[in-house]
């Protein structure tokens, strides 16, 4: 699994043009799920979003927790995340095919709001993304690098 953590100020997902999801402070997460994922991947992906330590101390230091500042998290399915662009025009091959990744998207849904407010986009419909990230602080994470 791979998934693009931006801290935002505030976040919102519209399908459609209507908005139908929004979070204050928190993370909003593209989440990328490929062929060869598996429920342990979601289960360490989950943990490393909920436990990062990436909003600032007193100090000016990042080193408060998501549950620290009370935020929240809005995910966001990407399955662009397992492109292949050694050409010019993008292979999704290594992207999980719905009926795989629709099962694991919830489960980091659920592991995720087992601790923290939980928001979410449309899996599958296309959708436009706005966020105020702030900082910016924008992590790459990968559970094959993790």
């Amino acid at each position: 699994m791979r998934a693009v953590v931006t801290r935002v100020k505030n976040a919102f997902v519209t399908v459609a043009e209507q908005k139908i999801a929004a979070i204050a402070q928190g993370y909003l997460v593209l989440l990328g799920i490929s062929t060869a994922d598996t429920q342990a991947q979601v289960q360490k992906l989950a943990d490393k979003v909920c436990n990062l330590r990436v909003f600032e101390d007193e100090d000016g230091k990042m080193n408060r927790s998501l549950a620290q500042v009370d935020g929240s998290i809005l995910v966001v399915s990407q399955f662009t995340l397992y492109a292949d662009c050694k050409s010019r025009r993008p292979g999704f091959t290594a992207a999980a095919r719905g009926e795989q990744a629709l099962p694991l998207y919830h489960a980091f849904l659920s592991a995720c709001a087992a601790r923290f407010p939980v928001a979410h986009g449309e899996f599958g419909a296309d959708m436009q993304v706005f966020s105020q990230n702030d900082g910016p602080v924008t992590l790459l994470l990968d559970t094959d690098t993790l």
